[in-house]
């Protein structure tokens, strides 16, 4: 069985140096641009530089994260950033934008590509999508349990990491848009502004609605490692070097010896908590004790003694790399020392000095071998000294030091060295999807979205009319005879609900249905494998030339575009695929697993179907679910003027309806929501606004 990587933040150097220290495996960390923390204070060049060389002398590897999505006016630094890494010797850069890890795969064919938690991978078919399109490691979805976890750690080639300390964020990753629609600071952006941290109330619930505790499944670590998880990772890039320090020790000491210490998990618990920790997700008690919020107690538990205490563990250089030396002198002959690790590296120094006859005292093997394996303050530890001295022989202690500093700093340099990942010259590679022509209808089609079979009259002049996947077999039926052009929309949130969806499918499939929504990866994989039309969702994040040729090559009929883009930015995106927007609807600002009615210690099975979140200024905001997630909505609903865009921008619009009654037929529906209801409060959202 491999030992499972312990995975650490880093914000800064000063956190590499703690993670090192304490025993980390591997570190991630954030460039000056694209990292989903964009408020770490995340390294330039000379610091990148340095982080790297610093731990792979250590053994310890790296992760660059440019995990944020991507506009077509930063392809080209994103892509160049990831480059001028490469030439660093990064590890491997996680990557969150679908179009940005094609771009990347292309031009760096060898570098690992690691998926991002924001890819919303939580599901085996998404985890073979990745596989299949040349990613190495997956970052799974904060919100699996154990079970699930398993299905794709032993069902599917690609590497899985998993989360097991750290905040948890009330949102799926990826698919939290309420920063963005509140503040334009977007989550997808690294530029959350946690709302959900604030009060939100539900009826008979918590006041913190939307606040978790701090997910820590660290107890959990050798569970993971007997499935076959690659690495175990450590939420808070965000966070200081003592915090880094104690979570690193924690899970090390649960990794190597089952158990941490009583000291370790009180300097965890008390370096940073929201009202103690939850492991709901992974052992699947996704229940009212999962809600906590960050409070007085939990402040002020963190006090300067602890964080000198815990200052103190790492305060000096960890020997972490095992090495042997071999060291000859004779008279009348300059000293040799050789010096090799556990990387079959091997350097070899000679002294300046000469070994002379011994007057008095001659150097023993054993005084030698003490000398030269004092590598205190260095990373290495000698395990093995071998030494051939011929008699009678004499040599200072300081040539002994000397030869000693002068080998260690030789293998420093050979454990610094790396290869240089090939980069494809094709600086054109982008440039070329821009100016591609496509052919696009002069007004653009209307698609509507509804979540029941009782349709308005005239459904059948829509371009095609989406419906849940728990729809009534007989009644699609009923409406595919009456020439509606039915698609069959695949849960945003799979989960482990994947096998019951392969079977609706089929179903639908039988009765002659041949479309399909599909809003994640995993979906995406599902639908082409069972010989479905595909169409994208806004929640596969599509922002920019690159992810729109993705999505034509890897089979897409058309899809919708990302709701945090603007206007201006649409109208300017290269690619042949056929692309819509969403025109009207309650968009829904988080996809969570964990319902805010639950927070109350209420079960689903008594819910009422008509929650509703409410916030300080007691704007209310709908909560939808479909018995695997729920989805949070916005308070009022996006109404995008025709007149607004330049209608050969888009092919197609989609009317998302959810909460409202729509009236009887299709023409007033549409003509209802995009007029009258302009009067009404609405929003023209993100595509008018734009996002940080």
């Amino acid at each position: 069985m491999n030992k499972i990587e312990i995975l650490a933040p880093c914000g800064g150097f000063d956190s590499v140096v703690a993670a090192v220290r304490s025993r980390a495996d591997a570190v991630y960390l954030g460039a000056m641009q694209f990292s989903a923390r964009s408020s770490a204070h995340n390294f330039d060049y000379d610091e990148l530089k340095k982080a790297i060389t610093y731990c792979h002398i250590r053994g310890v590897k790296v992760y660059l994260t440019v995990n944020t999505l991507i506009f077509d006016s930063e392809i080209k630094p994103a892509l160049q950033l990831v480059k001028t890494a490469s030439t660093l010797g990064i590890d491997a850069v996680i990557v969150q934008d679908i179009g940005l890890a094609t771009l990347i795969h292309k031009t760096i064919p060898d570098l690992p590509l690691h998926a991002s938690t924001q890819m919303s991978v939580h599901s085996l078919s998404g985890a073979k999508a990745l596989y299949e399109m040349g990613f190495k490691r997956v970052v799974l979805s904060r919100e699996m349990s154990e079970s699930e976890i398993r299905e794709i750690t032993e069902n599917c080639p690609i590497e899985t990491e998993v989360f097991v300390h750290g905040a948890l964020c009330m949102c799926v990753s990826g698919q939290c848009y309420f920063s963005a629609m509140l503040g334009s600071r977007s989550g997808n952006r690294g530029a959350c502004a946690q709302p959900c941290r604030l009060p939100f109330s539900v009826k008979n619930g918590s006041d913190h609605a939307l606040s978790l505790k701090d997910n820590s499944i660290i107890d959990h670590i050798s569970r993971l490692q007997e499935i076959g998880v690659t690495s175990a990772k450590i939420e808070g890039r965000m966070k200081r070097p003592e915090y880094v320090c104690a979570a690193v020790s924690a899970c090390v000491e649960s990794r190597d010896f089952s158990k941490v210490s009583e000291n370790t998990q009180r300097q965890l618990t008390s370096v940073f908590a929201r009202s103690g920790f939850t492991d709901g997700y992974f052992t699947g008690k996704r229940d009212g004790e999962m809600f906590g919020f960050r409070k007085k107690e939990d402040v002020t538990s963190t006090t300067e003694k602890l964080l000198s205490e815990i200052r103190q563990k790492y305060k000096n250089e960890n020997p972490l790399v095992r090495v042997s030396m071999t060291f000859s002198a004779n008279i009348g002959e300059k000293p040799v020392l050789t010096v090799s690790d556990d990387r079959e590296n091997t350097v070899t120094v000679t002294s300046c000095s000469v070994c002379e006859k011994a007057i008095t005292t001659s150097l023993s093997a054993e005084k030698a071998s003490a000398q030269l394996t004092k590598t205190g303050g260095t990373p290495y530890y000698c395990t093995d000294c071998r030494c051939t001295i011929e008699n009678g022989l004499s040599l200072p202690l300081s040539a002994l030091n000397e030869l000693r500093r002068n080998a260690l700093a030789e293998l420093d340099k050979k454990r610094a060295e790396f290869t240089h990942y090939k980069i494809v010259a094709d600086e054109d590679i982008f440039d070329k999807m821009l100016v591609q022509e496509r052919s696009h209808s002069e007004t653009p089609l209307k698609r509507a979205r509804f979540l029941s079979t009782d349709l308005p009259i005239g459904c059948e002049k829509l371009d095609m009319v989406y419906l849940p996947i728990k729809s009534d077999v007989q009644k699609v039926k009923e409406l595919l005879g009456k020439n509606i052009n039915i698609a069959i929309e695949i849960p945003r949130g799979l989960f482990s609900a994947e096998k019951f969806v392969e079977n609706r499918l089929q179903e639908f499939k039988k009765i002659g249905v041949t479309d399909v929504l599909a809003n994640n990866l995993g979906a995406v994989y599902l639908a082409k494998k069972l010989g479905f039309t595909v169409h994208g969702g806004f929640g596969l994040n599509i922002t920019n030339t690159a992810s729109l040729e993705w999505a034509k090559n890897y089979g897409l009929a058309d899809t919708e575009l990302s709701i945090e883009m603007k206007i201006e930015q649409i109208e300017q995106l290269g690619g042949t695929i056929k692309r819509g927007l969403i025109g009207y609807g309650y968009l829904p600002l988080m996809l969570v697993r964990n319902c805010p009615g639950r927070s109350g210690g209420k079960s689903c099975s008594s819910c009422k179907k008509d929650l509703k979140l409410q916030d300080r200024k007691n704007i209310l905001f709908p909560v939808v679910c479909d018995g695997i997630c729920s989805e949070i909505l916005n308070s009022v609903p996006l109404i995008m003027p025709e007149r607004i865009y330049n209608k050969n921008a888009i092919d197609f619009e989609v009317f998302r309806f959810t909460v409202e009654n729509y009236v009887e037929n299709v023409e007033n529906t549409l003509d209802y929501y995009r007029k009258t209801l302009q009067k009404k409060e609405f929003t023209g959202g993100l595509y008018l606004r734009g996002i940080k």
